[in-house]
């Protein structure tokens, strides 16, 4: 059978070699005698690995070379740290690790600054999907998953959008070899009336009457999306504090809506 030649980062994926779990534990043996040689070949010999975790991911990054390299980081730290004595398979050790540093490759390079709360409870949500229907063969309720994990409804809704790649306003959405329509075209235009003008320069007078701690908390707190313990850290005040600054600046712009 034809082996189809496919290079990323400047390897031929199909020249990869396979390790035997035997190879497997001779090399680790080496490698802990202080064979770094036996370290390279661990590492050439799990490529795969790292290739099969990649393939979840095809959709969410557009450069796979950089995600190889991030797949291998996790692959070497997998390496350094395993531990025969554990009597566990490497692959078990070494898919959460490669996993890992490939979230937060994707997580820290998001095209859209999204508070990290947000994204904690999106793959938290991840997780407990994957593990549900791992058990069940169906997607769980998202109230089932909003009680698991502390939080609303809104908060898991609201942070799986927060994983979804941005799309441009001038995405072509069709093309039938004439005009293109683009994604803007087909985007309703509701003209503002005076009233809506009019409420819009109220709240935005009202807004910069706020004293600079109020603007920042509700920016941060529903611009950014922090959570008032994370301001509260970085204000270094209580949460209580937060609060009550926070209440007192919604209130004030509330008299300027009625």
């Amino acid at each position: 059978m034809a082996r189809h030649k496919v290079e990323i980062s400047g390897v031929n994926t199909a020249n990869i070699k396979v390790l035997s779990n035997q190879e497997m534990n001779d090399l680790f043996k080496r490698m802990q005698e202080g064979d770094m040689f036996a370290r390279d070949e661990l590492v050439n010999g799990n490529l795969k690995l790292v290739l099969s975790i990649l393939k979840r991911f095809n959709n969410k990054c557009d450069n796979m070379d950089d995600l190889f390299q991030v797949g291998c980081v996790g692959l070497l730290k997998a390496i350094d740290n395993f531990d025969l004595s554990h009597e566990v398979r490497f692959s078990t050790y070494a898919v959460p690790m490669i996993l890992g540093e490939v979230r937060r490759y994707i997580r820290d390079n998001n095209s859209i600054r999204v508070s990290r709360s947000l994204k904690d409870i999106a793959y938290k949500t991840l997780k407990y999907k994957e593990d549900y229907i791992s058990k069940h063969g169906v997607e769980p309720p998202t109230e089932d998953i909003a009680k698991e994990l502390g939080v609303t409804t809104f908060d898991i809704v609201n942070s799986l959008d927060s994983l979804k790649e941005p799309i441009s306003m001038f995405e072509a959405i069709y093309n039938d070899g004439g005009d293109t329509i683009y994604l803007c075209d087909q985007i309703e235009d509701k003209k503002t009336n005076s009233e809506d003008m009019e409420i819009k320069l109220a709240l935005n007078e009202a807004i910069d009457n706020l004293s600079e701690r109020e603007q920042h908390i509700l920016d941060q707190r529903f611009v950014i999306g922090k959570t008032q313990m994370e301001i509260a850290e970085e204000l270094a005040i209580s949460q209580a504090q937060v609060s009550r600054i926070e209440k007192s600046a919604i209130s004030s712009l509330k008299k300027v809506l009625k």
